[in-house]
């Protein structure tokens, strides 16, 4: 009579026989040693093991920060197993031993950080952790995929203290915003106002510019026409007539002629 083991996918079997490791099995069925009446048989054993991600919650870590400040803390730390063989061959219980080496580097690492260190870079802080585990559990065939810090919880007067920091930082940041915006909105209306002085003075000097350029045209057509009756006396005379005419078509203008008197010598 032979017995059979199955070995689901994600999973390899450890084989033993007789308490000795043999091979690593890979997912199916698998026979082992057959019973033979009157005759010793080795035991063969095979062992499963879980090679798929796995989550693990170190809750409740008391910790001291560098500037000696009790901080607890939450990890949740991803892994699963490379070497299976590694893994049960080197350590007992590697679950275990994730458990305490993930502790212990978050210890490490936490009493190297002050408390505004922690706040303000909690990313550094996993990656600290990652950094100081991975190495390790590579030695016992365990992979470190995260170890992310969930929370982190102070002491009460210390909790209410950083509730009210953080008030303030923000009112603080707030208040900056708003400050900056209102200095933008003035920057922009003072060059708007600037703007519009500017082509406003460009418009009248062009328009002075303009009535100048005519002023001048003008006088020169004058001085040209004056130059013209000095040299032609009959146009002058002729202009004078037409200036006559036009007034005499205007039944209400009334014009004066003053003839000089001649003395008979």
């Amino acid at each position: 009579m032979s017995k059979e083991v199955i070995i689901r996918s994600g999973f390899q079997g450890l084989r033993y026989v007789d308490g000795r490791f043999d091979r690593v099995v890979e997912p199916g069925r698998h026979q082992l040693s057959r019973h033979r009446p009157f005759q010793r048989v080795a035991k063969v054993e095979i062992v499963p093991v879980d090679l798929r991600e796995r989550e693990l919650n170190i809750k409740g870590q008391e910790i001291l920060t560098a500037d000696k400040v009790a901080v607890r803390v939450n990890i949740i730390t991803h892994f699963r197993v490379t070497d299976p063989v590694a893994a049960m061959e080197r350590v007992t219980d590697y679950e275990d031993r994730v458990y305490s080496d993930v502790q212990l580097a978050a210890r490490r690492s936490l009493a190297s950080m002050t408390l505004e260190a922690i706040l303000t870079n909690r990313n550094q802080l996993s990656e600290d952790i990652l950094r100081d585990v991975e190495g390790v559990s590579a030695s016992y065939g365990v992979r470190i995929i995260r170890a992310d810090v969930k929370d982190l919880v102070f002491p009460g007067n210390l909790q209410d203290v950083m509730n009210r920091v953080l008030t303030a930082q923000r009112m603080a940041e707030a208040q900056m915003v708003e400050a900056r915006t209102r200095a933008d909105r003035e920057t922009l209306e003072a060059a708007s106002r600037a703007e519009a002085a500017r082509v406003t003075a460009e418009a009248d000097a062009a328009a002075k510019r303009i009535r100048a350029d005519a002023e001048v045209d003008a006088l020169r057509r004058l001085a040209e026409a004056a130059q013209a009756y000095a040299e032609h006396p009959a146009l002058l005379r002729l202009r004078e007539l037409e200036t006559m005419s036009a007034l005499g078509a205007n039944a209400e203008a009334r014009l004066y002629i003053g003839f000089d008197k001649h003395v008979a010598e």
